[in-house]
Protein backbone atom coordinates (compact mmCIF):
# COMPACT_ATOMS: atom_id res chain seq x y z
CA UNK A 1 0.00 0.00 0.00
CA UNK A 2 1.01 3.36 -1.00
CA UNK A 3 2.10 5.36 2.12
CA UNK A 4 0.29 8.57 2.31
CA UNK A 5 2.40 12.30 2.47
CA UNK A 6 3.30 13.46 5.83
CA UNK A 7 2.59 9.50 7.69
CA UNK A 8 5.58 8.19 9.19
CA UNK A 9 6.88 4.93 7.72
CA UNK A 10 7.10 2.53 9.80
CA UNK A 11 9.88 -0.61 10.43
CA UNK A 12 9.07 -3.53 8.50
CA UNK A 13 10.08 -6.92 10.47
CA UNK A 14 13.39 -8.89 8.32
CA UNK A 15 10.96 -11.85 7.45
CA UNK A 16 8.61 -9.23 5.10
CA UNK A 17 5.96 -8.98 7.51
CA UNK A 18 4.95 -6.15 9.70
CA UNK A 19 5.94 -6.23 13.02
CA UNK A 20 2.94 -5.43 15.37
CA UNK A 21 3.44 -1.35 15.64
CA UNK A 22 3.76 -1.36 12.29
CA UNK A 23 0.93 -3.31 11.31
CA UNK A 24 -1.11 -1.69 13.92
CA UNK A 25 0.12 1.43 12.07
CA UNK A 26 -0.76 0.46 8.41
CA UNK A 27 -4.28 -1.02 9.22
CA UNK A 28 -5.46 2.82 10.40
CA UNK A 29 -4.18 4.29 7.43
CA UNK A 30 -5.79 1.83 5.46
CA UNK A 31 -9.18 2.32 7.24
CA UNK A 32 -8.38 5.82 6.65
CA UNK A 33 -8.09 5.42 2.92
CA UNK A 34 -10.31 3.00 2.11
CA UNK A 35 -13.10 2.75 4.79
CA UNK A 36 -14.94 0.08 6.21
CA UNK A 37 -12.69 -3.42 5.87
CA UNK A 38 -13.10 -6.64 6.71
CA UNK A 39 -10.28 -8.41 8.78
CA UNK A 40 -9.81 -10.67 5.63
CA UNK A 41 -9.61 -7.55 3.72
CA UNK A 42 -6.87 -5.71 5.24
CA UNK A 43 -4.79 -9.32 6.03
CA UNK A 44 -4.83 -8.93 2.06
CA UNK A 45 -4.28 -5.58 1.54
CA UNK A 46 -1.54 -5.27 4.00
CA UNK A 47 0.38 -8.52 3.21
CA UNK A 48 -0.72 -10.01 7.20
CA UNK A 49 -2.00 -12.63 8.57
CA UNK A 50 -5.48 -12.57 9.35
CA UNK A 51 -4.52 -14.02 13.13
CA UNK A 52 -2.21 -11.32 13.64
CA UNK A 53 -4.65 -8.33 12.00
CA UNK A 54 -7.62 -9.41 14.32
CA UNK A 55 -5.06 -8.83 17.27
CA UNK A 56 -3.93 -5.38 16.26
CA UNK A 57 -7.67 -5.14 15.60
CA UNK A 58 -8.61 -5.79 18.87
CA UNK A 59 -5.67 -3.84 20.01
CA UNK A 60 -7.27 -0.43 18.56
CA UNK A 61 -10.87 -1.47 19.44
CA UNK A 62 -9.68 -1.68 23.14
CA UNK A 63 -8.31 1.50 22.88
CA UNK A 64 -11.21 3.37 21.10
CA UNK A 65 -9.31 4.01 17.85
CA UNK A 66 -11.77 1.33 15.53
CA UNK A 67 -14.77 0.27 15.85
CA UNK A 68 -17.14 -2.54 13.96
CA UNK A 69 -20.73 -3.26 12.62
CA UNK A 70 -21.88 -6.58 11.12
CA UNK A 71 -22.72 -6.78 7.84
CA UNK A 72 -24.62 -9.03 6.22
CA UNK A 73 -23.44 -10.84 2.75
CA UNK A 74 -25.76 -13.66 1.49
CA UNK A 75 -25.82 -17.07 2.97
CA UNK A 76 -24.14 -17.39 6.37
CA UNK A 77 -22.53 -15.57 9.17
CA UNK A 78 -22.19 -11.61 8.67
CA UNK A 79 -18.73 -10.41 8.42
CA UNK A 80 -17.60 -7.54 10.22
CA UNK A 81 -16.25 -4.08 9.11
CA UNK A 82 -14.04 -2.24 11.40
CA UNK A 83 -13.35 1.31 10.57
CA UNK A 84 -11.43 3.91 12.29
CA UNK A 85 -13.21 6.51 15.38
CA UNK A 86 -12.98 10.15 15.74
CA UNK A 87 -10.75 9.46 18.63
CA UNK A 88 -8.26 8.16 15.60
CA UNK A 89 -8.13 11.66 13.92
CA UNK A 90 -5.18 12.75 16.06
CA UNK A 91 -3.13 9.78 15.25
CA UNK A 92 -3.08 11.46 11.63
CA UNK A 93 -1.14 14.64 9.96
CA UNK A 94 -2.46 17.82 10.70
CA UNK A 95 -1.37 21.50 9.86
CA UNK A 96 -2.79 23.62 12.57
CA UNK A 97 0.10 26.01 12.71
CA UNK A 98 -0.35 26.45 8.97
CA UNK A 99 -3.64 26.91 8.96
CA UNK A 100 -3.81 29.37 11.80
CA UNK A 101 -0.84 31.42 9.82
CA UNK A 102 -2.66 31.32 7.16
CA UNK A 103 -5.95 32.67 8.62
CA UNK A 104 -3.70 35.91 10.38
CA UNK A 105 -2.33 36.31 6.68
CA UNK A 106 -6.19 36.56 6.09
CA UNK A 107 -7.75 39.14 8.57
CA UNK A 108 -4.69 40.78 8.18
CA UNK A 109 -5.51 41.02 4.26
CA UNK A 110 -9.24 42.28 4.95
CA UNK A 111 -8.73 44.50 7.94
CA UNK A 112 -5.16 45.52 8.19
CA UNK A 113 -3.22 45.41 11.43
CA UNK A 114 -5.88 46.47 13.14
CA UNK A 115 -8.14 43.79 12.74
CA UNK A 116 -5.47 41.09 13.58
CA UNK A 117 -5.05 43.53 16.97
CA UNK A 118 -8.46 43.59 17.63
CA UNK A 119 -8.58 39.55 16.85
CA UNK A 120 -5.78 38.89 19.32
CA UNK A 121 -7.65 41.18 21.86
CA UNK A 122 -10.48 39.40 22.12
CA UNK A 123 -8.84 36.06 22.06
CA UNK A 124 -6.35 37.24 25.07
CA UNK A 125 -10.12 38.23 26.78
CA UNK A 126 -11.34 34.77 26.08
CA UNK A 127 -8.26 33.10 27.36
CA UNK A 128 -8.15 35.26 30.55
CA UNK A 129 -11.87 34.66 31.70
CA UNK A 130 -10.90 30.38 31.12
CA UNK A 131 -7.81 31.48 33.32
CA UNK A 132 -9.34 33.51 36.39
CA UNK A 133 -12.08 31.12 36.51
CA UNK A 134 -9.21 27.80 37.24
CA UNK A 135 -7.42 30.23 39.44
CA UNK A 136 -10.37 31.24 41.41
CA UNK A 137 -11.21 27.08 42.00
CA UNK A 138 -7.99 25.93 42.42
CA UNK A 139 -6.33 28.95 44.26
CA UNK A 140 -7.30 30.52 47.42
CA UNK A 141 -8.64 34.13 47.41
CA UNK A 142 -5.82 35.43 49.56
CA UNK A 143 -3.45 33.39 47.29
CA UNK A 144 0.01 35.15 47.02
CA UNK A 145 1.89 36.24 43.90
CA UNK A 146 4.74 33.25 43.53
CA UNK A 147 1.39 30.60 43.85
CA UNK A 148 -0.27 32.35 41.00
CA UNK A 149 2.88 32.60 38.89
CA UNK A 150 3.31 28.73 39.38
CA UNK A 151 -0.33 28.13 38.67
CA UNK A 152 0.04 30.01 35.58
CA UNK A 153 3.08 28.25 34.45
CA UNK A 154 1.07 24.87 34.69
CA UNK A 155 -1.66 25.80 32.80
CA UNK A 156 0.79 27.40 29.97
CA UNK A 157 2.85 23.98 30.44
CA UNK A 158 -0.62 22.18 29.27
CA UNK A 159 -1.06 24.49 26.39
CA UNK A 160 2.49 23.11 24.84
CA UNK A 161 5.01 25.69 26.06
CA UNK A 162 6.97 23.86 28.12
CA UNK A 163 6.51 27.02 31.25
CA UNK A 164 8.23 26.73 34.80
CA UNK A 165 8.10 29.25 37.27
CA UNK A 166 11.57 30.17 38.89
CA UNK A 167 11.79 32.07 42.41
CA UNK A 168 15.45 33.05 43.05
CA UNK A 169 17.02 33.23 46.45
CA UNK A 170 16.16 36.82 46.50
CA UNK A 171 12.71 36.11 45.99
CA UNK A 172 12.45 37.26 42.15
CA UNK A 173 9.71 35.55 40.30
CA UNK A 174 10.13 35.11 36.73
CA UNK A 175 7.24 32.86 34.63
CA UNK A 176 9.62 31.03 31.43
CA UNK A 177 8.44 29.32 28.45
CA UNK A 178 10.76 27.01 26.64
CA UNK A 179 8.37 26.39 23.79
CA UNK A 180 6.26 29.15 21.74
CA UNK A 181 3.18 26.94 20.86
CA UNK A 182 2.46 29.11 18.56
CA UNK A 183 5.78 29.96 16.51
CA UNK A 184 4.21 30.57 12.71
CA UNK A 185 1.92 32.94 13.62
CA UNK A 186 4.29 35.30 16.70
CA UNK A 187 6.74 35.01 13.87
CA UNK A 188 4.24 36.83 11.23
CA UNK A 189 3.12 39.36 13.71
CA UNK A 190 3.84 41.26 16.98
CA UNK A 191 0.36 40.99 18.10
CA UNK A 192 0.54 37.29 19.16
CA UNK A 193 3.07 38.11 21.63
CA UNK A 194 1.70 41.62 22.77
CA UNK A 195 -1.44 40.11 23.22
CA UNK A 196 0.72 37.14 25.64
CA UNK A 197 2.37 40.20 27.77
CA UNK A 198 -0.70 42.25 28.07
CA UNK A 199 -2.61 38.81 29.55
CA UNK A 200 0.05 38.03 32.10
CA UNK A 201 0.12 42.02 33.08
CA UNK A 202 -4.09 41.57 33.81
CA UNK A 203 -3.20 37.83 35.64
CA UNK A 204 -0.75 39.04 37.51
CA UNK A 205 -0.14 42.62 37.64
CA UNK A 206 1.39 45.59 35.48
CA UNK A 207 4.96 44.50 36.89
CA UNK A 208 5.76 41.92 34.45
CA UNK A 209 8.18 42.78 32.28
CA UNK A 210 9.44 40.44 29.06
CA UNK A 211 13.23 39.72 29.57
CA UNK A 212 13.91 37.29 26.86
CA UNK A 213 11.94 36.59 23.42
CA UNK A 214 12.17 33.56 21.53
CA UNK A 215 10.60 35.57 18.32
CA UNK A 216 13.82 37.85 18.76
CA UNK A 217 15.82 35.17 18.46
CA UNK A 218 16.34 34.00 22.32
CA UNK A 219 16.03 30.85 23.75
CA UNK A 220 13.10 31.04 25.72
CA UNK A 221 10.52 33.81 26.19
CA UNK A 222 11.34 34.60 30.02
CA UNK A 223 8.57 36.84 32.25
CA UNK A 224 10.03 39.06 35.48
CA UNK A 225 6.98 39.62 37.27
CA UNK A 226 7.38 42.38 40.25
CA UNK A 227 4.65 42.42 43.00
CA UNK A 228 1.18 44.61 41.84
CA UNK A 229 -2.51 44.44 41.74
CA UNK A 230 -3.55 42.35 38.79
CA UNK A 231 -6.69 43.58 36.81
CA UNK A 232 -9.28 41.31 37.04
CA UNK A 233 -12.33 43.89 35.77
CA UNK A 234 -12.88 42.05 32.48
Amino acid sequence: MAQPAGVPSQPRATNGAPPPSALRHDILVHLRQAGPTSPDGLAAALTASRTGVLQQLYALEDAGLVSHAAEKHGVGRPRHLYDVTADAQGLFPTDYGGFASGLVKAIEAVGGDDLVEQVFAARRRQVGDRIRRRMADRLPEDAGLADRVRFLAVLQDEAGYLAEALIADDGAIRLREHNCAIDQISRRTTAACDAELDLFRELLGPGVERETHIAAGDRCCTYRVEPGRPDFSD
